[in-house]
């Protein structure tokens, strides 16, 4: 049952970030990457668990089952943080582009109208 609904829920968040990389605002382009950078980073850490394993016991783990492989952990705790900074400095240059331009509608910014 939880296999289920964690296949559920990254569905969800990936069939989310796919319907935001569509759109023509970038602010939502930039959102929906930062969301499937984490339902990512969020498939990973549960492929890790879901067979039963224990976390990581550093000098208790006498006694457990097999332990989990603390990479994967290592791995996805540096990709959150090297997402917030990618999705920040995103934000900052949107903010910058719709300084500059006055829209931040991509079919604006490329010259194309509605009309066209």
């Amino acid at each position: 049952m939880t296999e289920f609904v964690l296949a559920l829920v990254l569905g969800l968040l990936f069939a989310l970030g796919t319907f935001l990389v569509l759109r023509r605002d970038v602010v939502r382009v930039v959102w929906g990457v930062s969301i499937i950078s984490q339902a990512a980073n969020v498939y990973l850490v549960t492929m890790g668990l879901l067979d039963g394993a224990v976390p990581v016991l550093d000098g208790h783990g006498e006694g457990a089952g097999a332990v989990t492989d603390p990479l994967v952990q290592a791995l996805v705790l540096t990709a959150i943080v090297i997402g917030f900074g990618t999705t920040a400095f995103a934000l900052v240059l949107t903010y910058r582009v719709y300084e500059e331009h006055g829209t931040i509608d991509l079919l604006e910014l490329g010259g194309e109208t509605d009309g066209n």
